[in-house]
């Protein structure tokens, strides 16, 4: 038997004459208690199993606040182990404080007296009954309408005052100690109620109104930034949240952040977007009349539950895009300008990581490829923590300009240096729209992120290049433990490349081998500290020095072979030879 057969069976056993029609279980309100000239409510139980509300129970008359079939069972005085939904392990939630003796009850009855036709004529006006602002003991002290705010154990402590004709001003009346933001929660006991069900949650008390003249549970909170007093412990034993607050930018990051908190038991209710900001319930009621409970009850079957992952109508559209832009292209990822580099990768996508001996030419080999993508309008972040902001900037002006730092730097050039640095700035000027330089050692993996949506939206670009020189003088938190601190950074970086279109070049060091030389092999295995990097790399490459690295520069040509170590998709091997062209700072492959 199904949960909602056995809640069938469960109200149809224990509410005298109760009789099941269509979708609805109906029988005369065994907790009426009319007048001589009065009738008896309906109670009616919702039991269509399509409905995230069945088993939800209410009187016509409004007699008790309705619920599902735990509160039925409570106060039905029904064994607990008998009712639908019971959990044994259930623990209730308790505040931890002792209530005071004094209460505001006997006031707010006071208040209650004072409200009179103009009072309920207000609620009126946006399709709230008598019946309901009676059920919700909402009063008037002589010029604000008083909303109580009681607690679990069912006394009010605390009341809000809010002026009808401008609902701005408003304050709290009652024990300061419950004007707290802890205490905001208006309807407090409907979460109790409704335990094993389904409720809604607005903010401000007439918007909930509303929703209760429709017959709906939910609480309130006064405003939207306190959603915040709502936690997932609070409301663990509620199956299905429906969240419905005004229509503003604001509204709906809040109710997002708390939908986080509280997970996919979530339903975010949105508004069309042709709607004016601010737009609510209430304005909705007064726009609607008559059709407000079939636009609320499409907003309930529009709404979609909060999920952490993407639809599959977006998963779909987003892979049929990227299938068509890579049609017809030789590359799947971006050109970095050397052919025989691009032919072996594919193009420059996921994780590159580049290790080599030292004073090899690791940085000046991503210097220029770095550079030369920003040249082609590729957004580049260029992380640094070896060479300083004059180096890297000078050496790319020499590659450009195709002169020395010393020729960059004279006092009175000829004519024609004159011309080539001219050119040079004008391009260096261009690419810098397009590359930035990041030397700050207090670089974390949240500023990467925020770094990267800058550059994105500024050249409103859907993806970037990441220089990082290099991985082994990254920022680490325990500097005694360089091993583990790699590899956490590799495993932000593989976060960082999915979620945001990133694609890494990073630098790093290679293990000295027997003798204290560098192995010739070119394998994973000569990675320093390798770690995760044979995990987290998609590419894998080292550039191994043809020459002396105490051979003066003056006297051999500088050559270095680049080999692709380990790929996930490409076949490892030699990838190219490349000649620096010394005193320019540029590679120039063979």
């Amino acid at each position: 038997m199904n949960y909602t057969d056995k809640v069938k069976e469960f109200y149809l056993k224990n509410i005298p004459g109760a009789k099941l029609k269509g979708n609805h279980i109906q029988a005369t309100c065994p907790f009426c208690k009319p007048e001589e000239d009065e009738k008896p409510g309906v109670l009616a139980v919702y039991v269509n199993p399509d409905s995230f509300f069945a088993g939800y129970f209410r009187c016509s008359n409004r007699c008790t606040p309705g619920g599902f079939p735990l509160y039925f069972g409570n106060i039905m005085g029904i064994e607990a182990e008998k009712v639908p939904g019971y959990d044994p392990d259930r623990e209730p939630y308790v505040r931890d404080m002792v209530f005071p003796t004094r209460n505001l009850n006997t006031e707010l009855l006071q208040f209650i007296s004072l409200m009179d036709k103009d009072k309920y004529e207000h609620f009126a006006d946006f399709g709230v009954s008598k019946a309901v602002i009676d059920e919700m003991k909402i009063g008037y002290n002589g010029r604000y309408l008083v909303y109580p705010y009681f607690m679990e154990n069912g006394n009010c402590y605390a009341a809000r005052c809010i002026l009808p004709a401008r609902e701005l001003d408003t304050f709290w009346f009652g024990d300061k100690k419950f004007f707290a933001e802890d205490f905001r929660i208006f309807n407090v006991q409907e979460i109790d109620r409704c335990e094993g069900g389904a409720m809604f949650i607005t903010d401000s008390e007439n918007n909930l109104l509303t929703l209760k003249e429709l017959g709906y549970p939910g609480i309130a909170v006064p405003s939207i930034a306190d959603l915040n007093v709502l936690t997932p412990e609070r409301l663990a034993y509620i199956n299905h949240i429906f969240m419905v607050t005004n229509n503003s930018p604001e509204a709906q990051l809040t109710t997002r952040s708390l939908a986080t908190r509280l997970g996919f038991k979530v339903r975010l209710l949105k508004w069309p977007t042709h709607l004016k900001r601010d737009y609510n319930l209430v304005q909705l009621s007064r726009d609607k009349g008559e059709d407000f409970r079939t636009a609320v009850s499409m907003m309930i079957k529009k709404s979609k539950a909060f999920s952490p992952f993407s639809s599959p109508e977006k998963e779909y559209r987003g892979i049929i895009e990227v299938l068509e832009r890579e049609k017809g292209k030789n590359l799947l990822g971006l050109s970095c300008g050397f052919k025989k580099m691009d032919r072996s990768l594919s193009g420059i996508r996921g994780i590159n990581i580049m290790g080599g001996p030292p004073k090899a030419g690791k940085s000046c080999f991503f210097m220029q490829v770095s550079t030369e993508m920003a040249r082609r309008k590729n957004p580049v972040i260029y992380y640094d923590f070896e060479n300083g902001r004059q180096t890297i900037y000078t050496r790319t002006l020499c590659r450009l300009a195709r002169l020395s730092g010393k020729e960059i730097r004279m006092k009175n050039p000829d004519e024609n240096i004159t011309k080539k640095i001219m050119s040079a700035q004008k391009i260096f000027k261009e690419m810098l729209r397009y590359f930035r330089l990041v030397t700050d050692r207090k670089l974390n993996p949240d500023i990467m992120r925020r770094q990267i949506d800058f550059i994105q939206h500024e050249t409103r670009s859907d993806y970037t290049v990441v220089v990082v020189d290099s991985l082994h003088k990254l920022p680490f938190q325990d500097l005694s433990d360089r091993r583990t601190g790699i590899d956490s950074w590799l495993r932000h970086m593989e976060s960082i490349r999915d979620e945001q279109n990133v694609s890494f070049f990073v630098v790093s060091e290679l293990s000295r081998g027997e003798g204290g030389s560098y192995s010739d092999k070119p394998d994973l295995g000569s990675f320093k500290e390798s770690g995760d990097i044979e995990y987290s790399a998609d590419n894998a490459m080292i550039l191994m020095p043809d020459w002396d690295l105490l051979d003066p520069i003056s006297t051999i040509e500088r050559k270095s072979t680049l080999w692709l170590a380990a790929s996930r998709e490409n076949s490892p091997g030699k990838v190219a030879e490349y000649s620096l062209e010394y005193p320019y700072w540029g590679f120039k492959e063979q």
